[in-house]
């Protein structure tokens, strides 16, 4: 019963890290995915191609790699990053190398002649991505990025290699000084379970809504 207590505390006190780095991380993603994907849409090929080759270079990397680079080849070149600062960089920009692709596919879903029709209209691009695409391509994607988030939710367990003390970091301190990794295991497995399934409640309840206003 004690390990379940000594558990239950490292979980309180690494949660909120967990949470707070997975939410700025995927917001910060997200929104960096949006332009880069914006741009490989309509941007001329000088500008796509480097877009292309870092998005290529970041999916084609495993993630525990790109936070060793950043957090201990940073130095190097004169980057000292906190353990936290430094999770959150890298999460940010592997998930924005996905997000990029969900919204390019996205913008490649609109059916061509609601854009043919937009542009007969006088809109501009960004009244376009606005008014026409957007609304179009946010079911499409919602469940491409609820998926997305949930693999970032597991990925932050990654962080805990390079110290950062959230919610796996915690529980594996408790495990090994109490000898007991099943059960500090077992809570970790729990906890992430927990996180994943409350994220797709939440936006099957936002994908419901966005029914809702396309219908009205």
């Amino acid at each position: 019963m004690a390990v379940f207590s000594d558990s239950m505390v490292a979980a309180a006190r690494g949660l909120p890290v967990t949470l707070i780095i997975w939410l700025t991380a995927v917001a910060a993603g997200m929104a960096l995915g949006f332009a880069v994907g914006a741009l490989r849409f309509f941007a001329p090929r000088a500008v796509v191609w480097p877009l292309v080759a870092v998005v290529e270079v970041v999916r084609g990397t495993p993630f525990l790699v790109q936070c060793f680079l950043l957090y201990f080849g940073g130095p190097f070149i004169g980057i000292d990053l906190s353990p936290p600062l430094a999770g959150f960089l890298a999460l940010s920009v592997y998930g924005a190398a996905y997000f990029s692709e969900i919204f390019r596919a996205g913008f490649l879903a609109v059916p061509p002649a609601q854009l043919e029709a937009a542009r007969l209209l006088g809109l501009s691009r960004m009244q376009i991505v606005w008014r026409i695409m957007l609304p179009v391509m946010a079911l499409g994607v919602l469940p491409a990025l609820t998926n997305l988030a949930v693999i970032l939710i597991k990925e932050t367990a990654v962080l805990s290699i390079i110290t950062v003390p959230e919610f796996t970091f915690r529980l594996q301190a408790v495990g090994s000084a109490s000898f007991a990794v099943v059960e500090t295991t077992l809570v970790l497995a729990l906890g992430y379970w927990a996180l994943t399934e409350a994220t797709a409640f939440l936006a099957r309840r936002v994908e419901k809504r966005i029914e809702r206003a396309l219908a009205a």
